[in-house]
């Protein structure tokens, strides 16, 4: 019977790689951070190249691994509130979205209001908008969506989604580096109501609602714009969202007040979850505990971008 050279059936030998004497790899704190990028890649977890988007607030950067928002994976954002989960995607996107590589925005009604988008810096240079009117059809869009490597990011008006189309979704992203936001607008816009929480391959979960703005001269909200002051006054206040971070792979669960001034975000402190005002005086008429209770029976509210960009800090 012949036999086969011992040559052949031995495992291939790889040649040892070199490193000289100032390879980074050599120093350890960046082979353990090289390391858990490769962990983060594989998981699925650190997005395309490990890249992040910092909210520039340390408190909220510092729950996130790599003190920012992964990019290139998949992220879920549900608002009961509609205005406020559609100005908070909108501030979120306009960082990523560029006339050359703009965002695909997944919408289900006819209510996409552009001077409320471009009010956070999502002008419609950087926006393109698709309108499905079934749910499998915006799946369908999104996934494809999010292999294009033409784009910034793709946000989808899904609702909860299972977690087969979530995997889907975010291996889509994985493939191509591209971003993607689940955004559910609460069970007031589904028809049938409340839908039970489903398990989800989103790398980060995200819950929030509007918070209220204080009524006074400092908090007035800043609108630049000809024939304006830069700040309109008291009434108008600048725009804030009670935020809760729910889950997070390789980052830590908060909780937080944040507001959006001249495109950036701020940490508005626990006056604003309260309701009291800086002179100690009493706190609005709706004060409520933090961490929120969510769930919580609501109005519904106008099918209207109006309404849904008007929501944050009203």
């Amino acid at each position: 019977m012949p036999t086969l050279p011992s040559s052949t059936l031995a495992a291939p030998i790889l040649p040892a790689p070199i490193l000289s004497a100032d390879d980074p790899s050599r120093d350890h704190a960046g082979r353990l951070a090289e390391l858990r990028a490769r962990i983060r890649r594989i998981e699925g977890a650190g997005g395309e190249g490990g890249r992040t988007l910092p909210f520039g607030v340390e408190a909220v950067d510092g729950h996130l691994p790599d003190g920012g928002l992964p990019l290139g994976c998949l992220h879920a954002v549900t608002a009961e509130d509609a205005g406020a989960g559609t100005a908070f995607a909108a501030a979120l996107l306009a960082r990523l979205a560029t006339p050359r590589a703009p965002v695909l925005w997944i919408l289900r009604g006819r209510d996409l209001h552009a001077p409320g988008l471009a009010a956070y810096g999502l002008t419609p240079d950087r926006l393109v908008a698709v309108r499905a009117v079934r749910a499998v059809d915006a799946l369908w869009a999104m996934e494809e969506a999010l292999r294009c490597s033409a784009l910034s990011a793709v946000l989808g008006e899904l609702g909860a989604v299972d977690l087969t189309a979530s995997r889907r979704l975010q291996l889509a992203a994985e493939s191509s580096g591209v971003t993607g936001l689940l955004l559910d607008l609460g069970p007031a816009r589904r028809q049938g109501g409340a839908k039970p929480e489903t398990i989800s391959a989103a790398v980060t979960r995200w819950r929030l609602e509007a918070a209220p703005s204080r009524d006074d001269a400092e908090d007035a909200a800043w609108r630049p714009a000809e024939g304006l002051p830069e700040r309109l006054g008291p009434g108008l206040g600048t725009p804030r969202w009670r935020v809760a971070l729910e889950r997070c792979r390789a980052g830590r669960p908060g909780h937080w007040v944040l507001g959006w001034e001249r495109g950036v975000w701020r940490e508005m402190g626990d006056d604003a979850v309260t309701g009291r005002r800086p002179d100690g005086g009493h706190p609005d008429r709706w004060a409520a505990s933090w961490p929120p209770q969510w769930g919580a029976q609501r109005t519904a509210l106008p099918d209207s971008r109006h309404h849904r960009l008007s929501g944050a800090g009203q």
